[in-house]
């Protein structure tokens, strides 16, 4: 029988990081090594169960010497820094889905890669990946119909359009060889003349407690193919990222994309 993968959550304190925790708990492919909480956490030393049992896993700082294949980070834009360091520490592949990583982190990813296996990814949805793969499909063999991507998410979100609608904007772009840059249009409003050829548009709604919910259409003369996605629940991000971590743990040094992961399409 195979040996589970050993897994370290960096992270393990937050709403992504107790989910994870649990899912692994229940995957029998996967072995919790490490759940890990920034420096001068007051969790430190807590064991994960309660009440305490012998030998119970207890939150940490430190990776240490846990045997962790692959680390799992859901974390800050501060606290990636400290994944990153303790992943090339102990030559651990690293999956992260921490946002609002600044130029330089993206640089000292790309290094990284060099020397561990990196996958980074703002959306963990297995569903989003393929949606983004049938988007490049259709955006380069359909290049002169228009594309529109819709994305709605609860009240509480404070960005827009959405990281994954951008990067569904970015695909479809890059499929027809332009810069999203060039040709995206965020919401229209007044007298705005006819559409050009070849823009990217937006449409953002906010409200309630939509989880996140993105779809495509392509528009053409007399016909219209519609792509959409819809998650019913944060775990399906947690899901996700433990499939790339099960796929991650004897990969090469390298970047990796989550994409990858669903094989190839």
């Amino acid at each position: 029988m195979t040996e589970p993968v050993r897994i370290a959550i960096h992270g393990a304190a937050g709403r992504m990081g107790r989910s994870l925790i649990e899912l692994t708990r229940l995957d029998a492919r996967l072995k919790l090594a490490a759940a890990l909480v920034a420096p001068g956490s007051t969790l430190e030393g807590t064991p994960l169960s309660s009440p305490a049992v012998p030998g119970a896993l207890a939150y940490r700082t430190h990776l240490g010497d846990v045997g962790a294949q692959v680390l799992v980070d859901f974390s800050s834009a501060v606290g990636f820094d400290r994944a990153l360091a303790l992943c090339m520490e102990r030559g651990t592949a690293l999956v992260s889905g921490t946002t609002g990583l600044s130029a330089a982190q993206w640089a000292a990813l790309d290094a990284a890669a060099v020397r561990i296996a990196v996958l980074h990814a703002a959306n963990f949805s297995l569903g989003i990946s393929l949606l983004t793969r049938l988007l490049r499909a259709a955006a380069a063999a359909l290049p002169d119909w228009d594309i529109e991507i819709l994305e709605a998410h609860h009240a509480r979100k404070e960005d827009a359009p959405s990281g994954t609608a951008l990067a569904l904007g970015e695909a479809a772009a890059a499929a027809r060889g332009r810069r999203l840059a060039d040709v995206m249009q965020v919401g229209r409003h007044g007298h705005t003349g006819p559409r050009p050829p070849g823009e990217i548009g937006f449409a953002v709604l906010r409200g309630g407690d939509v989880v996140g919910e993105h779809g495509v259409w392509l528009l053409g003369a007399g016909e219209r193919i519609e792509l959409n996605h819809r998650a019913g629940n944060r775990a399906i991000f947690a899901r996700g990222a433990l499939a790339a971590a099960l796929w991650m743990a004897r990969k090469p040094p390298g970047r990796y994309e989550l994409e990858q992961v669903l094989g190839p399409g």
